[in-house]
């Protein structure tokens, strides 16, 4: 089994600032759209959080690229390609691995620190290819990915997912007081145990991870070890809480 820590949604370089947590919910801002879309900010209800943290660039009326995209019926589609779906092949990502995404967030009101925390999960029950083709019913939906190609290799991940409906502390990363990419990270990700995170000096004393600034799919494979899978269940718990 393998659980990918996958980074989406605004940050400073895609949007212009973190996404805002607003009544102790974390709400994930889509980066602004780069191919095919018909979804606006404001068709979300997001054109003003959009517009506040763009700094005035996006607005409701700008299209978006939404993605991941979570039905009302529980499920999750997160559309991939390119050099980033080439490396969760090779990393052997398949059905039944669990993706948790991350992404940059602030309490604006209540004057909170930016930094890193989970948001979402996908557990993986389908791989669609859209090389030949999208399916109808993700056109229906207006799913970026099955609008027009990206890559290639483009395809769309499916399966049981959900969105956080409050800012828990267990669904932090980033380490009390920062830097955003310094993670207290959980006890069984040893050195090595991590994609594109290779360099011994990342992994610092005290559990504590120094991530990669850039990168989209970091890929733990864990095997059929218990601790890690412990992990993920109070991490799922914590998500769909109500």
């Amino acid at each position: 089994m393998r659980i990918i820590f996958s980074r989406k949604g605004f940050d400073s370089a895609a949007g212009g600032g973190p996404s805002p947590i607003v009544d102790e919910r974390p709400l994930s801002l889509p980066i602004p759209a780069g191919a095919a879309s018909r979804t606006t900010y404001g068709a979300l209800g997001l054109g003003e959080h959009a517009a506040r943290a763009s700094r005035g660039r996006l607005g409701p009326d700008d299209l978006c690229h939404h993605d991941p995209m979570f039905t009302g019926a529980g499920e999750c589609l997160f559309g991939q390609c390119g050099a980033a779906q080439t490396h969760l092949e090779r990393q052997g990502v398949g059905r039944g691995d669990v993706f948790l995404f991350f992404g940059l967030f602030q309490d604006f009101a209540g004057g909170g620190e930016p930094h890193h925390r989970i948001f979402g999960y996908l557990e993986v029950e389908e791989i669609i290819p859209l090389a030949g083709g999208a399916p109808q019913e993700l056109l229906e939906i207006a799913h970026p990915h099955a609008l027009a190609m990206h890559h290639g290799n483009d395809v769309i991940w499916r399966g049981p997912g959900r969105v956080a409906a409050r800012a828990s502390d267990a669904l932090r990363l980033t380490v009390p007081g920062g830097p955003v990419t310094l993670w207290q990270r959980p006890e069984w990700l040893k050195r090595g145990g991590l994609s594109y995170h290779d360099v011994p000096t990342r992994w610092l004393r005290g559990g504590r991870l120094r991530s990669v600034a850039r990168g989209q799919e970091f890929v733990a494979d864990i095997g059929r070890r218990q601790a890690p899978r412990e992990w993920l269940a109070r991490i799922l718990d914590e998500i769909t809480a109500s």
